[in-house]
């Protein structure tokens, strides 16, 4: 990982296939604003956005990825996802809907023998700073599925967290994005809080 410039800062993922990568443009910036103020975090307020087969992944130890469709991984960029997971980094991945099927096709390339696992109710990242007794938040209904949050973890350590109908991203987006209210957005803002703390301390 880069200098200490770096050290808590967060980007976005950029990647091929012709999925929307770019989604949910208010999300980032109010987790980090949300984060800076209640975990006492130092996040620059502008997340950048990083290409998947760039070195310059390195030098964030969080990068973000959401969308609702397609999601492609050249093996240049598996490999270099996989060697900055590996090396320390972490990836999140948020379902925005519709995106499950080709993730996790292509997280094979990334990890040929690893699955994604379900995380228990009792892992760290649901128990602090806040607490979610079940686990992940419903922010949004899509199918009305629970939510669910998978990880594929390196030795003991978490590096990838995969949440499923669940829609965080959504519920950190500016209030007139999605009219949720105020107790959804505060469950989805603490929920992020908790995997940013999580990344930064483990």
């Amino acid at each position: 990982m880069a200098g200490n410039c770096m050290a808590q800062d967060l980007a976005i993922l950029k990647y091929k296939g012709g999925g929307d990568w770019y989604g949910n443009p208010t999300a980032l910036p109010n987790l980090i604003a949300f984060c800076n103020q209640n975990i006492n975090t130092k996040i620059a307020p502008k997340p950048q956005t990083v290409e998947v087969g760039s070195p310059d992944v390195f030098q964030f130890p969080l990068l973000h990825m959401t969308g609702h469709g397609n999601v492609f991984f050249s093996e240049a960029d598996a490999e270099n996802l996989r060697n900055y997971l590996i090396s320390g980094g972490f990836l999140h991945i948020d379902d925005n809907y519709g995106m499950e099927p080709f993730i996790t096709k292509e997280l094979k390339k990334v990890f040929p023998d690893k699955d994604l696992v379900e995380l228990s109710t009792s892992h760290k990242i649901f128990n602090m700073p806040y607490k979610f007794p079940k686990g992940l938040p419903k922010i949004h209904e899509h199918d009305g599925k629970r939510p669910q949050a998978f990880g594929i973890f390196q030795e003991d350590r978490l590096v990838l967290l995969f949440t499923y109908e669940s829609d965080l991203g959504d519920g950190w987006e500016d209030t007139e994005v999605h009219n949720d209210p105020a107790d959804v957005r505060e469950k989805a803002l603490k929920m992020g809080a908790n995997i940013v703390k999580y990344v930064f301390e483990n």
